[in-house]
């Protein structure tokens, strides 16, 4: 078992260097760049002075706008060793929400790339802060964001008021290494350094505060779970901008110091051709992902003989999924990891050599030196195992709060410290987790209790039927109904009616979807979370 370390992030990087300096810490396959442990920490501290010497004090908080690119990962351990938390924004975020976070983070600086697919980023931070055409750089005055001073353009084009990636490094010179060193001694290992905007599947989002000590222990029993060495060799195609990336991704593989192959945007091809290329034993995905990769008409001209383990998580994983991962990909020790942004993100996690049984009806036990407890939903009243309640946990992995929110992190931490997850769960007698739906998600039909997780597991069944999402819309008679949208394997067709048939009497009568659609896509996060309110609200939409 991992014992629990008390270490910031850069210190976690100059350990790792000194252990395997010339070992490749991060490699991007798809225009050869390669850094050893010891070029990476050397680069993180010149990122680190470069952004000391704009001014950055330890605790200013410095907002990442980017896709997965390489300076993202220089950036964390950066920051992770002047003491400033990167604030992560979401790449799908327009002007609305990218003002609201930038306003209720207090960003002093920004970090973006140009653009992402048919989205200008710098546009739309321009639209916000039109003062940026006649200011400083560094020192901008804008009006709707006053506490925002740096503008900083990962690429080489220049605007108005705004300083590139090369203007950062080149600035660099003014401090020194010794006025780095002292900046990371004043840096204490339960400092925040990462602010993560949940991604707002419900209201608006909020800012989970991390710190170091979340973030490295974490990293370090998933790690443990998947039994990673200093060989293996992790594909990470999920953003960074989310704990999936950048704590279950880039951290979990550094505590081992293994390779980093990080995919800058999500492309199945991409995926599997970084895969075969680079040999990599491990790869992370939502269940999409790997559904859009097994799916893949070529998939079997790739050689994916490297892949051992990785991580599947993100949304529910359907078994039918998981065998395939297992028998087509190879990953025999993939493991189901389950959490939440609040929590680091992992709480429970299957490990390598657990039967296929408990990988696809489970989502693990607790990692090492954590809490899980289930309780009656309302009460402090324990359930007893197997029986529903509510997952709440307790430890190192627990959040500092959310960022100027002290009534949501009162409703979400209790005065014992458990963080309540709002998830429906049941456990056994050998601690294993089963999630059955989310306390929100519940479906009340006619005074029963539905849940959309059984129905979901039950379709996924269906052989024509690629992938599916239940949720509850509103009924005149029964106050909720059941209704299934569906994604068909390609080339298939199939009518209600065959569905309906299929459910009938395999499950409940009340169980079984009142309505059904056929859709191309669901509405996701970035994150790859399925967003079943706008599912729901396209329901209400229709029906009107």
């Amino acid at each position: 078992m991992a014992q629990l370390v008390y270490q910031t992030i850069g210190q976690l990087l100059d350990e790792k260097t000194e252990k395997y300096p010339k070992r490749e810490a991060l490699v991007y396959a798809d225009r050869d760049l390669r850094m050893t442990y010891e070029e990476l920490n050397y680069q993180s501290r010149l990122v680190a002075r470069g952004l000391m010497s704009l001014g950055i004090e330890k605790g200013d908080h410095i907002a990442v706008w980017t896709t997965n690119v390489p300076e993202w990962v220089q950036l964390q351990f950066a920051t992770g060793k002047m003491g400033a938390p990167i604030v992560t924004v979401n790449t799908n975020y327009r002007a609305h929400e990218l003002e609201y976070l930038l306003k209720q983070s207090d960003a002093k600086t920004i970090i973006l790339i140009e653009n992402f697919r048919d989205h200008s980023f710098i546009n739309t931070l321009q639209e916000l802060c039109p003062e940026l055409e006649h200011c400083e750089p560094g020192n901008l005055q804008s009006k709707r964001l006053p506490l925002l001073k740096n503008v900083i353009l990962i690429g080489n084009t220049k605007y108005p008021g705004v300083l590139n990636w090369s203007d950062v490094l080149a600035a660099a010179k003014q401090v020194t290494e010794e006025q780095l060193a002292q900046r990371q001694q004043l840096l204490h290992y339960d400092d925040v350094i990462n602010i993560q905007y949940t991604s707002g599947t419900t209201g608006f989002p909020k800012g989970v505060m991390l710190t170091h000590y979340n973030l490295v222990n974490n990293a370090l029993n998933i790690a443990e779970c998947m039994r990673l060495t200093y060989e293996d060799r992790l594909c990470i195609p999920v953003p960074f901008f989310h704990c999936f990336g950048c704590v279950i991704g880039t951290l979990a593989i550094t505590t081992s110091g293994g390779t980093m192959v990080p995919v800058q945007e999500f492309s199945p091809a991409e995926v599997l051709r970084t895969v075969e290329k680079e040999k990599c034993t491990a790869l992370h995905g939502v269940p999409t992902m790997f559904i859009s990769e097994l799916n893949l008409p070529n998939f079997s001209s790739y050689d994916l003989s490297s892949l051992r383990t990785g991580v599947m998580a993100g949304s529910n994983c359907p078994i039918e999924v998981m065998k395939a991962v297992i028998d087509k990909m190879g990953m025999t020790d993939v493991t189901i990891c389950y959490g939440q942004t609040e929590s680091s993100p992992v709480i429970t996690q299957t490990r390598a050599d657990d039967p296929l049984n408990l990988k696809v009806e489970t989502v693990g036990r607790a990692l090492p030196s954590l809490e899980v407890k289930i309780v009656i939903p309302g009460t402090d009243e324990e359930a007893t195992p197997h029986e529903q309640g509510e997952l709440c946990t307790r430890g190192y992995h627990v959040m500092k709060g959310y960022y100027k929110n002290p009534e949501e992190t009162k409703l979400a931490i209790d005065s014992d410290g458990w963080l309540h997850t709002g998830d429906l769960a049941t456990k056994d007698d050998a601690g294993y987790v089963r999630i059955t739906g989310r306390l929100k998600d519940m479906i009340i039909r006619g005074g029963e209790n539905l849940y959309p997780r059984e129905i979901e597991e039950f379709l996924y069944t269906h052989p024509k039927i690629s992938d599916v999402q239940v949720a509850g819309v509103p009924d005149p008679v029964y106050g909720e109904e059941a209704a299934a949208w569906i994604i068909l394997r390609e080339g298939e067709r199939v009518t209600e009616e065959e569905i309906r048939n299929f459910c009938k009497d395999k499950i409940s009568r009340h169980k079984i979807p009142k309505h059904i659609f056929f859709i191309e896509s669901y509405p996701m996060t970035a994150s790859g979370k399925v967003q079943k309110y706008k599912l729901r609200e396209g329901f209400a939409a229709t029906v009107k």
